[in-house]
């Protein structure tokens, strides 16, 4: 009896992983607004391709943000996943640093170094999500394709790499002076507070840690909603940090409702997801063996946050999440603050 009860707890077990991990049951449609511009921004164009779940909604939010060199297709796989879910997933392009900012004339990683320590940029991108939450207020309001369709109330930020600065900035964490190009005045110490008070909950894919060039040590303090981060032990950072030093700095952000997830064996590329229309990058096994957990921890927790699923919340542990990657990706660990 107990044998058959072990049997049946992993079977279930399994079963509810990959329920989170795999699409979900809702037919995605997908609307792209290449021209946007920000008027208050001296008409900074900040591109959006939204995936939307088939439906009157109103669904829930989350905003997307690319790493340094990506674009708005770099996460279309996980866009799509969190569609098909009934999330509405606003997929950003930052101009000043997308693929083309970042092969432009030039050697590619002195084009990278560049675009991560522009001030410029640097402070932008947070501005580009709440520009993204103010378009989709007007589009819930007035759009012909989503009037009533997105629920603000509802509303969460997503980013990988450049893009996790951009999310845990958005979700309250000040950004560091001492490494922007040209100086920002005092020059040192922290940054504007650019949060956005519609972010209810964020995911930080490859989230920075303490040092050059994104984030000191007291910049974490200010996190205000609930943050999960997802990393894991080949997942190094810029200037030969090592993937530790993401999750030493988790020990830096205060008591809340947040989690990390480290995923032994996880490189930081295995953490985007470019899969759709006229894309060659398919998934390789390594990398689904990262992204099934990647899925399931992000989908779990945006229900447990955005939805207040409680028992979503209970299921982001290793146990499940270790039964999403099929034992492939190794030890997988939940850490709570």
């Amino acid at each position: 009896m107990r044998a058959t009860l072990t049997l049946l707890g992993i079977a279930a077990l399994a079963g509810a992983a990959m329920q989170a991990a795999d699409p979900g049951p809702l037919a995605t449609e997908i609307l792209e607004f290449p021209e946007l511009t920000d008027a208050a921004r001296q008409g900074r164009k900040v591109p959006i391709k939204a995936h939307l779940p088939r439906g009157a909604g109103p669904f829930p939010l989350v905003v997307m943000s690319h790493g340094a060199g990506g674009d708005w297709d770099t996460h279309h796989g996980q866009a799509q996943h969190l569609a098909s879910h009934g999330y509405a997933v606003l997929c950003l392009e930052h101009v000043g640093s997308n693929r083309a900012r970042l092969t432009a004339v030039g050697r590619l990683m002195r084009n990278l170094d560049a675009m991560i320590r522009d001030a410029d940029e640097v402070l932008a991108r947070p501005r580009d999500v709440s520009f993204a939450l103010d378009r989709a207020e007007e589009w819930n309001r007035g759009h012909a394709s989503m009037r009533g369709r997105l629920d603000l109330g509802r509303a969460g930020v997503m980013g990988h790499s450049f893009g996790a600065f951009t999310a845990m900035v958005s979700c309250g964490m000040r950004p560091a002076l001492d490494w922007l190009t040209p100086r920002v005045e005092p020059g040192k110490g922290l940054g504007p507070d650019l949060s956005d008070r519609r972010v209810r909950c964020g995911v930080a894919l490859s989230p920075q840690g303490e040092g050059e060039p994104f984030f000191l040590r007291q910049s974490f303090a200010s996190l205000r909603v609930p943050l999960l981060g997802i990393t894991g032990s080949e997942d190094r950072q810029q200037n030969g940090l090592g993937a530790e030093n993401r999750r030493a700095a988790f020990a830096s952000w205060p008591q809340g409702q947040h989690r990390l997830v480290w995923i032994n064996g996880a490189r930081h590329l295995d953490f985007t997801d470019p899969r759709g229309p006229g894309r060659r990058i398919g998934p390789t096994r390594g990398k689904e063996e990262v992204q099934a957990p990647t899925r399931a921890a992000t989908l779990l927790f945006l229900d447990a946050h955005l939805r207040g699923d409680t028992t979503a919340a209970r299921r982001l542990d290793a146990a499940t999440l270790g039964a999403a990657a099929g034992g492939a990706a190794g030890t997988i660990e939940v850490l709570a603050r």
